[in-house]
Parts: C-alpha cells; structure tokens; sequence
C-alpha cells in the first residue's frame, strides 16, 4: 500500500510539474512578410531564413517562449504586402518581422501604425518606413546611416576620391542614400565627377558605364539593388572599364544571381553590418546553422533577420507579452522595451531609439574568389 501510495504521489507531482512547465512556456506568434518570389526573392527568401534559424534555436532552448512563425509572400509590391498584412493578422500574429524591403513596407507600417501592430523590418531602411510612426522598428541602417558612412568610409580608409555615382531615382531605398552621399561627400572633399540615373525598367546602362569612364572616375559609388548592379559590372567589362566599385547592402546577394558570372564582381567593396567570416563564436554557428539547413551561406539580410527575431523575443519578454494579447495590446509595451533592451547580435550591438533607429557600427567586406570577406585595407 505505501508503495502504491508513493508511485500515486510521484505520478501526481510529475503532473504538476508538466502543468507548471507548460504554463510556463509562452506562444508569440511572429509573422514574417517579405518577397519570396520575384525579382527580389534573393531578399525576402534570406530573411524568412535567417528569421527560421533564430525560430528554431530559441524553440530548441526551451525558454519562456516557443515561437510560432509563419512567413508570407509580398513579391515586392505594396499591394500584394498589404494582402500579406492582412492575413498575417487574420491568423493571429501579434507582431510582424517585416517587411524585408522598402517600398512594400512603407505601404504595410501605415496600416500598421494605424491598426496598431508592432513592426521590427530587418532591412527596409528609408526613413520614410518610420516617419511619423511610433511602432516601426528598424534592424538595418537607415538610408541616410548608409550613404554617409558609405562617404566617411571612402574618405578614412584611402580609397579614390574621384568618384561617380550611379543610382535609381525611381526608388526610396536607392535615393535616399544618394541625398546623404552627396552632402557628406562635399563635406569631406569627394570629387564628385559623374552623376547619372536609372529607373526599375533600365535594362541598358551603357550610358551611364561610359559617363563614368569618359570623366575619369576611379570608384563608382552604387546605391542600388544587385539586379542593376550586375547589369552594371557586365556593362563595364564589356567597355574594359574596371574602378574600384563601392555598394551597399543592396546589392548582397548579387552572388546568388543565376548565370551571373561572379568573376565580374571580383573586388567589389560592400558596407554592411555582417561578415560571414567573421570568427566569433555567435556568427560561426548561425552561418553553421544557415549552411547545414540551407545549403549556402547566408547574407547580410538573413543575419538582420536572424538578430531581429532575438530582438522582438527579447522585447517581449521584458515587456511581458503574453499567448493572449492581441497584436494591438502588445503594441505600446513592445515600444517601450525595444528602448530598454540590448541585443548582441551577428550584425553587432544593437540599441534602439524612440524613432526606431538602430544604432549600431558598419563594416566593409570585399568580394573574393566569389565570397564575401572582411575587408582590412
């Protein structure tokens, strides 16, 4: 009889234990938007990656949170976004990782401010995403960080300051890092020799190739995305024009490009917050991780989506979210713990601004041998 009644007492308190363990143990249900076909899948695909890493490492942990992640298709257009929107929160997310790119989010962080969703886009960095908005958060650079830091990096670690700018003026993301350049590259004695321009339905850029290399520049600064970029560099070649070419972190991904020759890219300098090669323990196992579920090495985007599921779990759990808020309840305790939370990161250390702005050092890789790796000038 004791024997029984102990195995009766053990069954139950192994009971409690698992109640107490799974009342412990909280759903956030995280959406992610970004294009995962289309022209800009490079993007959206490499940041619902990097997002599914982090997803599985924090579920794996057992901690206070087990994530639910659902990823939607945005193409890259504003409208097909805003049905991505839409359904995210038909199916009960209570806060969006998104949208990975600028215009789709512009259009989805209006309806978001005004529904009240919390928003943490890894890489969609215009101001204008933010503007006027208290909800929209940012793991990437701005636009204006980047063209700046683009200029001071130029200028600081000796590079040709006879300088062409080619970019997109159809496009936020690319004009609002032009703007920026240009004013830092005056203040800091850039010459700026050719200026030229391309809309999304450019398809031939011998002009602006041939601007560059009639005026003499020595670096072609690009504030634009890998598809016209590659377009760019095949120009070049066949013009037998070979500066020193500086992108930002548009143009990663241009790697990945089908049936782009990647010898073409050989030397091209990239600002961006993540190296793959770098050698820290936390960037080694997250590319580790990247390569054994993906079969290649991931980008700058999918490491910004990687630190921002960390950082929307980290600002969760300080401020108390729960399985039962509604997107809208967990809106304003997000905000204010997204400006008390440190994140440690693989695109560095990240503390955030009541505007949304990240703050956080860039970096510079150069491509070799058709890899990205640290650049040491």
């Amino acid at each position: 009889m004791k024997k029984l009644m102990a195995l009766v007492l053990a069954l139950g308190l192994a009971l409690t234990l698992c109640a107490a363990s799974a009342e412990e143990t909280v759903t956030l249900k995280i959406a992610h938007i970004g294009p995962l076909t289309g022209a800009a899948a490079v993007y959206g695909t490499a940041t619902s990656n990097g997002g599914q890493i982090a997803v599985n490492e924090i579920n794996a942990a057992g901690g206070k949170y087990r994530i639910e992640y659902q990823t939607y298709d945005d193409t890259h257009d504003a409208e097909v976004a805003m049905n991505a929107y839409n359904k995210a929160m038909d199916d009960g997310a209570q806060m969006i990782l998104g949208t990975t790119t600028t215009t789709p989010c512009i259009a989805v962080s209006a309806q978001a401010s005004e529904d009240r969703t919390f928003m943490l886009t890894p890489s969609a960095s215009s101001t204008a995403v933010t503007a006027d908005k208290n909800n929209v958060y940012q793991v990437c650079f701005t636009d204006p960080a980047q063209g700046s830091a683009s200029a001071e990096y130029i200028k600081q670690n000796n590079l040709p300051t006879k300088v062409a700018v080619i970019y997109n003026n159809a496009d936020a993301y690319s004009t609002g890092i032009y703007q920026t350049f240009m004013d830092k590259a005056q203040e800091l004695g850039l010459e700026i020799v050719s200026e030229s321009t391309f809309t999304d339905d450019t398809k031939d850029f011998t002009v602006q190739v041939n601007d560059a290399k009639n005026n003499g520049a020595e670096l072609v600064f690009l504030p634009i995305y890998y598809g016209p970029a590659s377009m760019i560099l095949q120009t070049a070649a066949q013009v037998e024009y070979s500066p020193v070419w500086f992108g930002v972190d548009g143009m990663d991904g241009i790697l990945s490009i089908e049936g782009f020759d990647t010898s073409l890219a050989e030397g091209v300098l990239l600002l961006t917050p993540f190296s793959a090669d770098a050698q820290d323990e936390k960037t080694k196992n997250f590319v580790a991780a990247y390569q054994e579920a993906y079969g290649e090495i991931p980008n700058q985007f999918a490491a910004d989506a990687y630190d921002g599921i960390y950082a929307l779990v980290a600002a969760a759990e300080k401020a108390g979210i729960t399985a039962d808020m509604s997107a809208e309840q967990a809106c304003d305790l997000m905000i204010a713990a997204m400006q008390e939370i440190t994140v440690e990161g693989v695109t560095g250390t990240m503390t955030w601004s009541e505007t949304g702005e990240v703050t956080k050092t860039p970096t510079a890789v150069i491509i070799k041998d058709g890899a990205y790796v640290g650049f040491n000038n």
